[in-house]
């Protein structure tokens, strides 16, 4: 599969890396064709990674990931455009971390919105599944760095491309009882607002290699 990544930090490159390891061809996407960070990878990644712009990586891909922050993810994707994003599922990683001068963490949006929320709204010829933004970037591609049984969520308004987003995560490690789905888009909300959960719990354990188990009765 073709697979267009919108944006070059830490999760873009980690998801990348993984996803040209499984025989996918990614294009990494950048404001800018000269992004270091982009180019880098691209000298390791072999033949089947390229770099370009958010547009030429949107028009690129089969499948988009946004793979930028939460507080930037519209005006990324504004400039991957439109065009290129109509019709193809865009999986939604970002959350909307807000840091203040002195360290103190806010969301924005939280409560009533979520960026999954916007970019759908955006883009509605887009289809737009959260997903993978409850786990450190590791844990994401390799989930048997947290031991036993662990969940990973999902929420988005259209079935089959969240099936397709349950078929790439299948390819990642994670089994596909493991991915609970939330429903709607709206879901977004409750996923980007455990992270401040999430991060009081790094700082308890001193490091990111965990994540949430749900257990039901029977």
């Amino acid at each position: 599969m073709r697979i267009g990544i919108i944006g070059t930090g830490v999760v873009g490159r980690t998801l990348a890396t993984k996803l040209v390891s499984l025989g996918h061809e990614v294009a990494l996407g950048s404001r800018t064709k000269d992004n270091a960070a982009a180019l880098a990878w691209v000298d390791q990644a072999g033949a089947k990674g390229r770099t370009g712009t958010f547009e030429e990586a949107a028009d690129f891909g089969e499948l988009i990931i946004n793979a930028t922050s939460g507080t930037v993810a519209l005006k990324a994707l504004r400039a991957a455009g439109a065009e290129q994003l109509a019709g193809k599922v865009l999986i939604d990683v970002s959350n909307p971390l807000v840091f203040s001068p002195t360290g103190e963490l806010s969301l924005d949006p939280v409560n009533t919105d979520s960026v999954g929320e916007q970019i759908q709204r955006e883009f509605p010829e887009a289809r737009v599944v959260k997903a993978l933004n409850t786990v450190n970037t590791a844990v994401m591609v390799e989930p048997r760095r947290v031991p036993g049984s662990h969940n990973l969520f999902i929420a988005g308004n259209d079935p089959e491309a969240k099936a397709q987003v349950t078929a790439v995560l299948e390819q990642f490690g994670w089994p596909a009882a493991a991915v609970l789905d939330l429903g709607g888009i709206e879901a977004a909300r409750s996923t980007e607002m455990l992270m401040p959960f999430w991060l009081r719990l790094m700082g308890h354990f001193g490091h990111a290699d965990f994540n949430y188990a749900i257990m039901k009765a029977e």
